[in-house]
C-alpha cells in the first residue's frame, strides 16, 4: 500500500480502517466499491450508508494530484448499480488552469467510463463550485441527484443550482450517462483501437466533435478516456483529462505514460488536438499519434 492510502486510513475510524485494509492491499482495487462491498464495510464498521460515504472521503481525497494548490478534494459518485466510485481533483504544472480536473468531474467520469448508466448521489468533502454544479447538470439524473456534504443535510442538485441552464434548453434529451454509440471502423493497433472504441462512446451533442485519448503506460497497461460535453461549453471534460482521471485512480502518475493516441472525428467544428498535445508534452509524453476518423452511420 502506498503512503497516500496509508495516511488516508489514519483519518478513518479504526473499525473502518481495519475493514478497508484487505481492499487497499489488493492489486485489483481501483478506487471503487461494489454494492456488496459497501454493505460489508457498513457491517464491519457499524456505520450507516451516509456515515460510511463521509468517512471514505479522506480515501477519495488521497487520489488528488494537486502540485499547485496542495488543496485536496475528494468525491464519491454513487451509481444506481450500488457501486461507489471515488474521485479527486487534478492539477498539472506548466499548463493553463483550464486543464485542471475537479473532484466531482473525476468521480462522475470514473463511473461513466466504468459503464454506470445513472447516479443517485454525490458525496463531496467541500461544497461543489459553480463549474461542478453545471457539469453535474448535464447528467441524465440531474433533477434527482442528491448532494451530500459533511455536516449538511442531503439536498438535490436543483437546490444548489436553481434556475439552471442545461441540455433541455438546447433541445437535448439524450444526455450524459445515456448510451452513446457512434459506429466507426476499428484498427489493428491495440492502442489506436482503444482510442477509437472510447471515441465511439464520447458525448458531444452540441458540436458532434467526438474524440478520445488512449494512453500506454510503462507497465504495458492501456488507459482510455473520452470527451464529455456540456451545455454551458466551458465545463466540458476533455478526453485527455478523462483518461488521466482513470490513470490516477488506478494508482499511476502521469510520468508512467510512454505513448499516447488522440483521435477525433474529421471535419468537426472544434478540435481538442492542440490542447491535448500541449498538455501531454507538459506531462513528459512526446510519443503522440493523432488520427481523424469518420463514423459508419
Amino acid at each position: 500500500m502506498n503512503e497516500r492510502l496509508s495516511q488516508a486510513l489514519n483519518e478513518c475510524p479504526s473499525s473502518l480502517a481495519n475493514a478497508l485494509l484487505p481492499y487497499l492491499n489488493s492489486d485489483t482495487f481501483h478506487a471503487s466499491f461494489s454494492a456488496t462491498e459497501v454493505i460489508a464495510l457498513q457491517q464491519s464498521s457499524g456505520l450507516s450508508s451516509t456515515e460510511l460515504a463521509l468517512a471514505l472521503l479522506p480515501l477519495a481525497a488521497s487520489y488528488a494530484f494537486a502540485p499547485l494548490s496542495d488543496f485536496k478534494v475528494g468525491a464519491i459518485a454513487h451509481g444506481a448499480s450500488g457501486r461507489w466510485y471515488l474521485g479527486a481533483n487534478m492539477e498539472f504544472i506548466t499548463t493553463p488552469l483550464q486543464q485542471t480536473v475537479h473532484a466531482e468531474q473525476s468521480a462522475i467520469n470514473h463511473a461513466w467510463i466504468s459503464g454506470e448508466t445513472r447516479l443517485n448521489q454525490m458525496t463531496v468533502n467541500y461544497t461543489p463550485c459553480g463549474h461542478c454544479r453545471q457539469f453535474m447538470n448535464e447528467l441524465n439524473c440531474a433533477e434527482q441527484l442528491l448532494i451530500q456534504l459533511p455536516d449538511t443535510p442531503p439536498r438535490t442538485l436543483p437546490f444548489y443550482l436553481p434556475h439552471a441552464f442545461g441540455p433541455k434548453d438546447l433541445g437535448i434529451t439524450h444526455t450524459l450517462f445515456d448510451p452513446q454509440i457512434h459506429a466507426m471502423t476499428m484498427h489493428h493497433d491495440p492502442l489506436i483501437n482503444a482510442a477509437l472504441s472510447a471515441a465511439s462512446q464520447s458525448y458531444a451533442p452540441y458540436t458532434h466533435a467526438y474524440s478520445a485519448v488512449a494512453l500506454l503506460l510503462d507497465t504495458g497497461q492501456r488507459v482510455a478516456g473520452r470527451y464529455a460535453e456540456n451545455a454551458a461549453f466551458n465545463p466540458s471534460l476533455p478526453p485527455l483529462q478523462s483518461a488521466l482521471i482513470i490513470l490516477r485512480l488506478q494508482g499511476y502518475d502521469p510520468s508512467s505514460i510512454t505513448r499516447a493516441v488522440f483521435v477525433e472525428i474529421a471535419g468537426a467544428a472544434i478540435s481538442q488536438k492542440s490542447a491535448t498535445l500541449t498538455t501531454l508534452s507538459a506531462l513528459g509524453c512526446h510519443d503522440i499519434e493523432t488520427l481523424t476518423f469518420t463514423t459508419n452511420g
